[in-house]
Order: C-alpha cells, then structure tokens, then sequence
C-alpha cells in the first residue's frame, strides 16, 4: 500500500531562523527489496532481435504487396474477424487459431516475443528510461477485464449475433456459410489509413506506457491479450522455481509485466499471473539460476498460497473503480461511435489515457499531496502552478469528450429519421410528378437537420470532420424532397474529395 508522509526538511535559514517546508515522501510498503546489483538479462536483447525480425517480415510482406499487387492476406489476428463476421477463413485466422493452441500449452508466449505492440511498448520504456522517466504501473480491479470485454466483441459476439438473435430480427445477416481466400489484393482493406500511424504510434505507446505502465495497453486495451490471458491460466507451461530461491527480489525488479515474481514462485512455486509474458527476464536475472520455464500443474490447479495469498495493491477504490469504469464505457461509446471514426485498439488505448487522466485530475481535488512523474501538481494541499496547467489540460479533454458524445447521439437520431425515409429510387427519379407523404417529408427534413449538426464547422455544423457517406445520404434525403440543386452540390462534394464506390 502507498501512504505518504510529511517530512519537515529546511530549506534556508534567514535571521537566524530555520524555515520549513513540507515535501511528500512515499512509503511503499511490502515492495520486494532486491539485495546487490540486478545482473542483465541474457534474454532481453534475444527478445529484441525476435521481434525486430518479425517487423522486418511484416514490412517485406507490404512490400511484397505493393510490388505485385497481389499477396498472401495479412497474418495479423485481427483478420480473424473476418471469420467471425463473415465465415471467411483466411492467414489471419489460421494463425490466430496457432497462438490460442500454443498458449494453452505454452502460456501467453506470443505477447513477448511475437506482437509488434508489445515491441513499440517497450522501445517506449527504453526511451522513456533514457530520459530518466519510470512509469509506475496503474492497477486496477475492475478496469483490467477491459481487454477480455473487447476480446468477446469482436470475436465472440458477431458469431452470437448472426447465429442466434440475426434469424429473428435481421434474416438479411443470418451466417453466410464458411469460404476461404489466403490471397488477397486489398491488404490494407482492414487495415486504418495511413495518417493514423502517428497518432497510433504516440497513444498506443507513448501515451499508454506514460500513464499506465510498462505494459499499459495490454494490461488496458488489448482484446487479444484478454483472451490470452484466460488462456494462459490453463497452460502447464509456466515460470517455475526450484529451492535455491532466497527471495532476493530481482525477479520482480526486472519484470516489465508488473508482476510480483518473488511472492508468486514463494507461494506456489511457479508463476500464476496471467499477464506474464515468458520473457523469462526472470529466469534470466536470478543470481541463484532458480528460476526455469517448465511443464507441471496450471494457475488453475496451483492450490492455496503455503504461507498467505499475496495481497495485491490497487489504486483505486471500489467507489472509483465503478464509477470510473462507468466513465471508461461513456468515453470508449463517445469516441467509437458512428461520428468519430477510430479504430478499435486506438480506441482502446486513448479511453484508457483518458480515463486515468480523469481519476487523477479527481485524485488532486482529494488529495494532499499528487504526483505524475517528476511533476508535482499539489503539495500539502495548495495546487502548483504544474498542477493549474493538468486541470486546463484535463478539462480540454472532457470538453471534446463530451462533444464527441453529443454528435454521436446527433447522428443516431438522424439515421433514426433517414431509416424512415422509404421512398424508391424509382420514386425519386421515375417519371411523372411524385407526391412525397407528410410522414415521408418531415423525417426527411429532421434527418437532413442532424446530419446537419454532425456536419463539419465549414458546413455550419459542430463536427470535426465531414464524411462522404454523410454527404451521399443527403444528397439523397435533398433529392427526396425535390431539391436536386442541393443534392447535386453534396454529390459534387463527394466527387471532389475521392470517394471510392459511394452508393446511394
């Protein structure tokens, strides 16, 4: 548990006078306390190669790609939606089968030594270390199922759908039946554009492992880790200690998954958290060579603690983690909605920011004394000039998250109108003079008013951006109603900006 405790420390001595000031120091209590020098892990820089190669390989691949235009569908385990979606069997989906399979042997493998995230993660650790920056990880109860969540969603849930509620409310989606493609000439047809790699790579990254922790979004955001770590929990494969353990600490000192080796091996001899990532950092630093990676009983059937279960600290209490894991699911819809656009990982990681960002802005109203990094926001209970600048940055935030909302539901309530307008293109367009219904011409008339409102500022709307699908819609709902001169001019915007297979 982390307290902290006001230390009178001089400052300067003026007539005489010692002057005091109180400066909070923490106290962290039953932190593993490694004895001598941590040697170097043997493994770290065999980890970096591995998934330096794979990246080189997933260049090749693109490369590969745009040379000859066609290529083997991207190996990447958010193809395996395609399956989900549409019974589509492809690269993707055999090699995400693979690394379930392995991690039921094996344990959760793949996430250190074959994910591109976890490499970006920890490229951003080493960086962050260089600059004499350590984040300190975030824990949470309830906020940690967050991955699994998103795991089920996107593939558990499009199958549910389709085979047991689509037959009853939309036969139009009912299973299509399986077919296979291992051949593709739209690689990046999944894939988000380019002019987000940026902005993925800072809060995915960056961002994630600043406020969050060495391995913040897969502890946070990653739906595939979520189900690996369900996984992992009935894998024999696992880290494991012999009796020539002293309990020195420097396994967990050295873990970059935030998980407390030294207690788990003491307790039941072996590695039980499932967000070890067999990076065998561990195995590698040990001073006794106590630790291995063996094969013997699972998380599941590891039997009760031989002294006491080990207590697991957590920054926030129950009163926070619900009504800050209310606060994850209000932003995650406000920035996944059917307005802005991100793709879900990004998603993912930027609520998980944000919502941290909330709590401590919350935690510097409470709180004596708040810290982020080497900032110090608030100090016995005066707010530092840093902390003024965290509450503007803070409410910026919640400002455009809120907006985001509020053209989210703006559009729902437009396409509640548009799905109201029923008119055939044969009754637009057909000959003869065509009676719009009253019905028919006021939900036409409230749709093309909130596409309005979720129309970019250049369009006298309140959205950000303006999208072409938006802009074909009303092209038709002005078309409905007669007005051919305002269609036309939202279809010549829709040419003018690209739009590939727009569709009425």
């Amino acid at each position: 548990m982390t307290t902290e405790a006001n230390n009178p420390t001089p400052t300067s001595l003026r007539d005489g006078k010692q002057k005091m000031h109180s400066i909070a120091l923490t106290i962290v209590e039953g932190e593993p306390v490694a004895s001598g020098t941590i040697r170097k892990s043997h493994n770290a820089p065999r980890r970096a190669l591995v998934l330096g190669i794979i990246q080189v390989l997933i260049i090749l691949h693109v490369l590969q790609w745009w040379w000859t235009g066609r290529t083997i569908s991207p190996i990447e385990p958010s193809e395996a939606m395609e399956f989900s979606k549409r019974g589509l069997i492809n690269a993707g989906v055999v090699f995400f089968v693979l690394t379930l399979l392995a991690t039921l042997a094996l344990g959760r493998w793949f996430c250190g030594w074959g994910c591109h995230l976890v490499m970006l993660q920890d490229l951003c650790g080493w960086l962050m270390r260089k600059c004499g920056i350590r984040p300190k990880p975030f824990r949470s109860r309830v906020l940690i199922y967050v991955p699994l969540i998103l795991g089920l969603y996107m593939f558990i849930w499009p199958v549910f759908y389709r085979l047991a509620v689509a037959p009853w409310s939309n036969p139009d989606l009912a299973w299509p039946g399986f077919s296979v493609q291992f051949v593709t000439t739209d690689f990046w047809g999944t894939f988000p554009g380019w002019l987000l790699a940026v902005p993925f790579l800072l809060v995915c990254g960056f961002g994630t492992v600043y406020f969050l922790g060495a391995k913040g979004f897969c502890t946070y955001a990653c739906p595939y880790g979520g189900l690996y770590a369900q996984l992992d929990k009935f894998a024999p494969g696992r880290i494991r200690v012999t009796d020539a353990c002293e309990g020195c600490g420097h396994c967990t000192a050295t873990c970059s998954s935030n998980v407390r080796v030294h207690e788990e091996v003491r307790e039941y001899g072996m590695v039980v958290d499932p967000g070890c990532m067999k990076c065998l950092d561990c195995v590698s630093v040990c001073p006794n060579d106590a630790l291995y990676f063996g094969f013997g009983k699972t998380a599941v059937g590891k039997g009760p603690a031989k002294n006491a279960t080990p207590e697991r600290n957590y920054d926030l209490s129950w009163r926070e983690e619900i009504v800050f894991a209310l606060v994850f699911v209000l932003i995650f819809f406000a920035f996944r909605g059917m307005v802005v656009r991100f793709p879900l990982l990004m998603t993912a990681g930027l609520v998980s920011i944000i919502t941290w960002l909330l709590w401590r802005g919350w935690r510097l109203q409470c709180d004596t004394n708040v810290r982020v990094h080497r900032f110090q926001l608030k100090l016995s209970g005066r707010i530092r000039p840093g902390g003024w600048g965290f509450v503007a940055i803070v409410t910026i935030i919640a400002l455009l998250t809120i907006h985001a909302g509020v053209l989210n539901l703006a559009y729902l309530n437009a396409a509640r109108f548009d799905e109201k307008v029923t008119l055939s293109q044969g009754d637009v367009f057909g000959p003869g003079v065509n009676q719009v219904s009253p019905d028919q011409e006021k939900a036409a008339t409230q749709a093309i008013r909130w596409y309005g409102f979720v129309s970019g500022f250049n369009k006298g709307g309140f959205g950000w951006i303006t999208s072409s699908p938006t802009h074909i819609r009303l092209a038709w709902l002005h078309s409905c109603l007669g007005d051919y001169d305002a269609a036309l001019s939202h279809l010549q915007h829709v040419e003018s900006s690209g739009a590939k297979n727009a569709q009425l």
